[in-house]
């Protein structure tokens, strides 16, 4: 809901930087009132009233008259003195979020920049949830997002979808930012929760709103088909007490039909489409799992060939993680522990993925101890309580059934 009391905003009122810190201010109001007023039949509208008198106190209060109403007048793009109110409902084809994703993916951005931004903005993370997306320092992020801002309003920017010339290019960059909300929201890099159910159904959304925009962009398709395969096993991914249930020990049953089905067609209809992209391979892999009755069933190979096809088309550290377990799967434990052991130098060094996979191959190859000690590395550096608590049941079990003489 927040991205979209901020698109309201800065539709009307056209500054980035101030309409964001009022949304800030609103939903604290929220947070003190809702509790004990009730939540307003009309929650978006709450807060965008809300945040627009915070927006309009700012304002008065920066300046003399005078000043105020120069600054006023310069912050409001052209035109939008006869724009709807903010709080007024727009039309189907109008989106604001979506206008907002376009405007924080502007040209005057490095790529990187547009991301983190529009994470922060559309997506609604935290500048430590960016930072762990991107493998770098929060302070970094910080500093990122900051300068994002400026560029943004030096560039007089206007809340506008941007003319087709354009749209092409920026849509690569917004593809990524919904890649990884959505990745932030499916498997949540800190928190209680292993899912934040919020960033994972906005990701689809809108992505679903590219796709209206561009039915005939592969990648998109690809996109969506990627998340729909994922999300599709969202209700088995967790037990009873909230923990990690992974993919080779999940209750297929449960799983979404329906997104299965729609995810498999657009899988078929995007790889049929021309170039490959490493959304369509990411989605075709996820539609191989999906597709297969049980993990023992799974076709490893062609998982393997597709994740050696991604590597030439996108290669990434994650990408190489996710490999290695294919390799594991198709050539054995110890080959996996052998690649995995020359990543050890990429952006991953310290990560508690690599660790998780490392615990489960020494585990594989009968390394009890090994895999212990890697297991309870893997717990403490992950900030996700849910997966804290698997890695850490994955210790202890190996800690209590020690065969005997060991």
């Amino acid at each position: 809901m927040a991205p979209q009391v901020l698109g309201a905003l800065v539709r009307r009122y056209g500054h980035f930087d101030l309409a964001e810190d009022a949304v800030q201010e609103a939903l604290l109001a929220a947070t003190r009132q809702w509790p004990a007023d009730g939540i307003p039949d009309n929650p978006r509208g709450w807060l965008v009233t809300v945040a627009s008198r915070r927006l309009t106190d700012r304002l008065r209060s920066e300046e003399s008259r005078a000043r105020r109403e120069e600054t006023a007048f310069a912050l409001i793009p052209t035109g939008a003195w006869h724009a709807a109110p903010a709080d007024a409902e727009q039309p189907a084809e109008h989106d604001d979020t979506l206008t907002l994703l376009y405007l924080c993916c502007h040209p005057a951005l490095s790529a990187p920049s547009q991301a983190a931004l529009t994470l922060r903005a559309v997506g609604g993370l935290t500048t430590a949830e960016i930072a762990r997306a991107f493998l770098v320092p929060e302070a970094t992020m910080a500093q990122r997002i900051s300068r994002a801002k400026q560029t943004v309003k030096k560039a007089g920017a206007r809340f506008e979808m941007p003319p087709r010339s354009e749209r092409d290019e920026r849509t690569r960059v917004v593809q990524h930012v919904l890649y990884l909300v959505f990745n932030e929201g499916y498997t949540a890099s800190s928190g209680p929760d292993l899912v934040r159910t919020d960033l994972t159904a906005e990701a689809v959304r809108l992505t679903r709103e590219v796709r209206r925009l561009l039915p005939d962009d592969a990648e998109t398709a690809g996109l969506l088909a990627l998340m729909l395969l994922t999300d599709a096993r969202r209700a088995a991914r967790t037990g009873p007490d909230g923990e990690l249930v992974p993919l080779a020990e999940q209750d297929r049953s449960v799983w979404n039909a329906d997104f299965v089905t729609e995810g498999v067609a657009l899988v078929g209809e995007a790889l049929g489409a021309g170039e490959v992209g490493p959304y369509q391979l990411q989605a075709a892999i996820a539609a191989v799992h999906d597709e297969a009755p049980s993990d023992g069933a799974t076709d490893w190979p062609q998982i393997l060939a597709l994740y050696d096809l991604l590597e030439q088309v996108a290669p990434g550290p994650m990408v190489a993680l996710n490999r290695v377990v294919a390799v594991a799967r198709v050539h054995g434990a110890q080959t996996g522990l052998d690649v995995l052991d020359q990543l050890a130098d990429t952006a991953l060094r310290g990560h508690h993925r690599v660790a998780a996979v490392r615990a489960h191959l020494l585990e594989e190859t009968g390394h009890r101890d090994a895999a212990r000690a890697a297991y309870e590395e893997a717990a403490k550096l992950t900030a996700s309580a849910p997966e804290r608590t698997y890695l850490t049941r994955r210790a202890r079990r190996l800690a209590q059934s020690k065969p005997p003489g060991d």
